[in-house]
């Protein structure tokens, strides 16, 4: 038997790199297998598209991606090549042969990574041929009108397939790893182990079938997971074979791997396997050369912001738009899941502590959920028209009044200001004041909605009478679409729009891991998340003050609903009584934290992953490092030296804080210093995590 080789790593530049100098990644081929690949539906699109140029940098011309094809999207996404790979290109050969149609590419994004798109179509007509085989090795049937199920099965058929012809042109190298994600992909996994190829397997669950769904319906999650009948929770809500077939794909993996600690217990639970390894979801991260770069695009973004304002609220503008704090939540419309039933309610609660307390600060929310829509608000878009017509009207009398002085300074007289303005520029601004009248409240929602009467958030904000009254300090404005530069009511793309505002409200009650917090984050604008997120959780474990980093966390878990409510009140009210210059400090914190969220470093998460399937898999040619510890160590962040140790300065016990508490901070303050410190932390040394065997739910949850 030939002398198995050792597996760890070192991390070269940031990168991580293969330390054996005898194990040459040609000897490997890397094949990672999504629905997702080249085809946005959620999450793992961004997941996938983030990741690829740190796992092409580490793999090189041996990393393939594996998806479906679909026409529009490989029109604009891919550019069409012949494989490197002679092996892949047969392999390709035979299939198409026999009437399968392969497309082979490179995706435009970041890393230009190889892709491999099997035409679901085309192979349809064999679809009950491998339902059949599919039944016969392991036992799940796949009724006809599952669309999604039945297209898994063909796709994951042709991905077997392929795998299998590949395979068969190695004898003893390269070796094979095939990743795949989600149970979309899971059908390749089970039949490539049924048929015994020798390949590496790994299956990573960014969210389990039946968590999704259980949480939707509202029903005690994290307080009953080892409480629930799985086969039958599974088949009241049609979905069983789905399950079934994530199940076994979990269970033929050599390795399964989650996105986060919380899905590594709920898999536990659902599934029945803990995982081996713990993989973060990370993000590119660009760095501006000009430190502050990112607080000036706050201010123009926000300033962009602030127009779209003024002409939603004309009529009613009576807040000052410089003392004005933007909030928003975005996501997929999932009304428990995300939190927006929670965040309504702290906003309620926020809305009476900031009247009661007669403060300055005005609040305005933004709902960003995609929903079923008619159209435009017939009077958000009559507002944007009145703003501009103030606009010109301001930019003509303004151009007239500058002529006048500008001729009576040549001529070496003050003006009288009395006369600058004649009674034609009186009656202009006169009409302008009155078209600005309004005899309605400005709407809570940009869009004409379908089917308005049943809308959780329209309803909730009925219910709690927020309704953007004048009285009110806290306003909503509900945009049921996804933001686009080309709107002509608010034309921002999304990461535009985060920029321009000044917190990210994320209280999601089911959040596997949680993408748009971290990109709060890796764009400098805190955010809320909480404990039962997979980004809340890797904050908490990896910075030892969240808060004063600007991320605040929402103990969701071992809290009731109503305590939940109250701290989320809280941290929303507390951030309103921060001074500009707290928030600029705060920004530039949560800004120094994106290098926690860094490929550079989540990425040796999925290394360590790979060689445990190659060692398990092939323990004659491959065994891993025993010097490797499963614990994440020397990776966090500490409490900021000028926070005051208490109370924190993002959260004050009472709405007047006094002047020379803004001037100890400014005292203590020292930017350079800190970043230098954080900088020195995000480098020290750290090893792979893997889930502590045995780890229990822990009792005392709340459904909330």
């Amino acid at each position: 038997m030939p002398l198995a080789r050792s597996l760890s790593m070192t991390s070269l530049n940031g990168l991580p790199q293969w330390e054996d100098e005898d194990l040459p990644v040609e000897d490997l081929l890397l094949f990672e297998v999504s629905w997702e690949v080249t085809n946005k539906v959620g999450g793992i699109y961004t997941v996938i598209q983030t990741k690829a140029k740190i796992t092409g940098d580490e793999w090189g011309e041996n990393y393939f991606l594996i998806g479906p094809y679909f026409e529009h999207n490989v029109k604009t996404q891919v550019e069409a090549c012949e494989p490197p790979n002679p092996a892949v290109k047969k392999a390709m050969d035979s299939m198409k042969s026999q009437g399968c149609q392969v497309f082979f590419g490179r995706w435009l994004i970041e890393g230009s990574p190889y892709v491999l798109l099997f035409d679901i179509g085309s192979a349809a007509w064999n679809l009950d041929k491998w339902k059949g085989e599919f039944w016969d090795v392991s036992n799940i049937g796949i009724p006809f009108h599952d669309r999604e199920a039945n297209d898994a099965v063909i796709f994951g058929s042709l991905t077997a397939w392929f795998l299998k012809e590949l395979s068969c042109q190695f004898d003893d190298k390269p070796n094979i790893i095939a990743h795949f994600h989600e149970w979309q992909a899971g059908v390749g996994l089970i039949l490539s182990r049924s048929q015994k190829l020798p390949v590496a397997t790994i299956f990573t669950t960014h969210a389990t079938l039946l968590g999704r769904y259980l949480c939707a319906a509202s029903i005690d999650f994290y307080n009953n997971l080892d409480q629930f009948d799985i086969d039958k929770e599974a088949g009241e809500r049609q979905i069983y074979h789905r399950y079934c077939m994530e199940r076994a794909s979990v269970h033929c993996a050599h390795v399964f791997t989650t996105v986060s600690q919380i899905t590594a217990i709920e898999a536990e639970h659902m599934l029945k396997r803990n995982p081996d390894v713990v993989t973060p979801n990370g993000l590119n991260i660009k760095k501006f050369s000009a430190m502050h770069e990112f607080q000036n695009l706050h201010s123009m973004y926000k300033a962009r912001i602030q127009e779209f304002i003024r002409g939603h609220f004309y009529g009613h503008l009576d807040f000052s738009l410089e003392k004005t704090l933007f909030f928003f939540i975005a996501g997929r419309y999932e009304f428990s899941n995300k939190g927006a039933d929670m965040f309504l309610e702290a906003l309620s609660r926020l809305n009476f502590l900031l009247r009661v307390h007669k403060t300055d600060v005005t609040v305005i929310v933004f709902f960003i959920m995609p929903a079923k829509t008619n159209n435009f608000n017939v009077e958000t878009l009559k507002g944007q028209a009145v703003r501009k017509q103030l606009w010109d009207t301001a930019q003509s009398v303004k151009e007239k009044f500058g002529k006048k002085l500008y001729n009576a300074l040549l001529k070496g007289e003050i003006p009288d200001l009395n006369k600058i303005l004649d009674r034609d520029d009186i009656t202009i601004m006169k009409r302008a004041i009155f078209s600005t009248q309004r005899h309605c409240l400005p709407p809570v929602t940009t869009h004409n909605m379908i089917d308005d009467g049943n809308d959780p958030i329209l309803n909730t904000i009925r219910r709690i009478g927020l309704f953007n009254n004048r009285t009110d300090r806290v306003k909503v404005i509900l945009h049921p679409e996804f933001l686009s530069s080309t709107s002509p009511l608010l034309p921002l793309d999304y990461e535009e729009f985060v920029r321009g505002c000044h917190l990210g409200v994320f209280p999601s009650y089911y959040e596997p891991w949680g993408y748009t917090p971290a990109e709060c984050t890796v764009m400098g604008i805190p955010s809320v998340t909480t404990n039962l997120s997979g980004f809340g959780c890797f904050m908490q474990e990896h910075v030892a003050d969240p808060a004063a980093y600007g991320i605040y966390i929402v103990d969701r878990r071992f809290r009731s609903p109503d305590e939940s409510c109250n701290q989320l009140t809280q941290f929303l009210y507390g951030f309103c009584q921060q001074s500009r210059r707290q928030r600029i400090i705060q920004r530039n914190r949560t800004e120094r934290l994106s290098d926690l969220l860094d490929w550079r470093y989540l990425g040796r998460y999925y290394m360590h992953a790979r060689h445990l399937a190659l060692s398990r898999t092939f323990p004659d040619k491959f065994e891993m490092e025993p010097s490797a510890p499963p614990k994440t160590e020397g990776f966090r962040y500490p409490r900021p030296s000028s926070v005051p140790p208490s109370p924190s300065v993002s959260q004050h016990s009472s709405p007047h804080h006094s002047e020379g508490e803004d001037e100890d901070e400014d005292e203590r303050y020292d930017e350079d210093e800190e970043a230098e410190r954080d900088r020195q932390n995000i480098k020290s040394p750290f090893s792979l995590g893997v889930l502590p065997q045995g780890k229990k739910k822990q009792h005392g949850e709340y459904r909330n």
